[in-house]
């Protein structure tokens, strides 16, 4: 999957691996509807960084999905 282009099944891809790298309980709580194009770049930095990584402490992933909540669109 080529992660460089803005496209609405990219978006829908990295949403999906961080949950479910993440595990989120709430699956209802990101959705890639939630999220536009303009925070595209910011999206995939936090793919890219929770996909490097094997496992997390309760802080980190407090702290990732604040930040996608931060990237919400129409906050």
């Amino acid at each position: 999957m080529n992660l460089s282009e803005k496209s609405i099944e990219n978006v829908e891809y990295m949403i999906d691996e961080i949950k479910q790298k993440l595990k989120v309980l709430n699956l209802g709580a990101i959705k890639p509807s939630h999220f536009d194009g303009e925070m595209y770049e910011e999206l995939k930095e936090i793919y890219e960084l929770v996909m490097k990584k094997d496992s997390f402490s309760p802080n980190e992933m407090q702290a990732l999905v604040e930040e996608l909540g931060n990237l919400r669109a129409n906050k």
